[in-house]
């Protein structure tokens, strides 16, 4: 097995002489990373959406044989997870806006906290309305 490719070496930022000695301060420039809230952010809204639909087909497919129940179920769980998203996701965008000194990790992933955001959202107000959607069906 071949190893690992290293990666080229980076050139420093700026060095610092140390007063009196022959030494100096090395600063290198430390890549940004993708936050970790603004990824969770992301796949909780996806699988909000997701049990958004199983909420929907429970509802309306099964309104006979006690759909609304199972409707019921799955909410609690769209309703959480599409909640957890939104918060992840403004937490994310605030750990991204957040400016900090040179020797600190950068953030990125402004995008996928937005997403995140609206796609909790979205996940979340689906399975209020499939759950509605799932009562009216079966008092009908």
């Amino acid at each position: 097995m071949p190893p690992p490719p290293q990666e080229p070496p980076r050139p420093p930022k700026r060095v610092d002489p140390v007063p009196g000695t022959p030494f100096g301060v090395v600063h290198l420039d430390v890549p940004a990373v993708t936050s970790g809230p603004a990824v969770g952010s992301l796949v909780a809204g996806v699988a909000s959406i997701l049990v958004s639909l199983l909420v929907i087909c429970f509802g309306v497919g099964g309104a006979r044989l006690g759909g609304a129940w199972a409707a019921g179920a799955f909410t609690v769980p769209g309703v959480l997870a599409g909640a957890a998203a939104i918060v992840a996701g403004l937490l994310a965008r605030r750990q991204i806006r957040r400016a900090a000194p040179p020797p600190a990790v950068r953030f990125t992933g402004r995008g996928l906290a937005t997403a995140g955001i609206s796609t909790g959202g979205v996940g979340l107000l689906l399975s209020l309305m499939g759950l509605g959607l799932a009562l009216l069906v079966q008092l009908a």
